[in-house]
């Protein structure tokens, strides 16, 4: 068990080494520009500066620029085909942009600071932080904190921050990548580890994950 478990987190890394390798040459976005767009079109869902008002919709206040250029291209159908992340409010919204515009909306929300939220529920506090420090080998979960970080806050280019989150939302797309209507995972990776939760350890680790810093 501790060889496969060694061999996916392997195979993670490799991943991430290639998500890197072909963002380094992409061209930064101007935040300036991106702001623009913000208080005229995302302003009423993420909020001026990525702090989202509701926890159905994601925190994008200090994210790696470069997972959020990912999700909106995800969310934004290219070449007649259908896009990878479907969303039917973000599905519209990213249709008008291309991809300078996008990576302008990236540089203006990773610049921000996130208002992080907190851990509520004190009865799953240890459930979440043993999964999200060391996973289950019996079940060959692997730990979160070896592509997000001890503190959640990610890999640049790699893998995305996720301390601070909102625990809804963080809940909300675990399940989403179990039941397979989320499918913007490279080498269905999370939708590999989500399978492997249920429901209460999904919602121990989303709360613990909103409390780390």
């Amino acid at each position: 068990m501790k060889r496969s478990l060694l061999v996916l987190l392997c195979a993670m890394a490799a991943f991430g080494a290639r998500a890197s390798d072909a963002t380094k040459a992409a061209p930064k976005g101007d935040a300036a520009r991106g702001k623009t767009i913000v208080d005229t079109v995302c302003v009423a869902c993420h909020g001026p500066d990525g702090n989202s008002p509701l926890a159905v919709n994601p925190k994008l206040a200090g994210q790696h620029p470069e997972y959020l250029l990912k999700q909106m291209k995800n969310f934004k159908g290219a070449d007649g085909k259908p896009p990878e992340r479907v969303n039917p409010v973000m599905n519209g919204m990213i249709a008008a942009y291309d991809e300078g515009q996008m990576r302008d909306l990236a540089a203006h929300f990773s610049a921000q600071t996130q208002k992080g939220e907190a851990a509520k529920n004190r009865e799953t506090i240890e459930q979440g932080q043993k999964l999200y420090r060391g996973g289950d080998q019996a079940k060959g979960l692997p730990a979160c904190a070896g592509c997000h970080g001890p503190t959640g806050t990610g890999i640049p280019a790699q893998y995305p921050r996720i301390a601070g989150q909102f625990p809804e939302y963080m809940e909300a797309q675990l399940k989403s990548f179990r039941e397979g209507t989320r499918a913007n995972d490279s080498n269905k990776m999370m939708r590999m580890i989500a399978l492997k939760m249920t429901d209460a350890e999904i919602k121990a680790v989303a709360d613990y994950i909103a409390g780390l810093r």
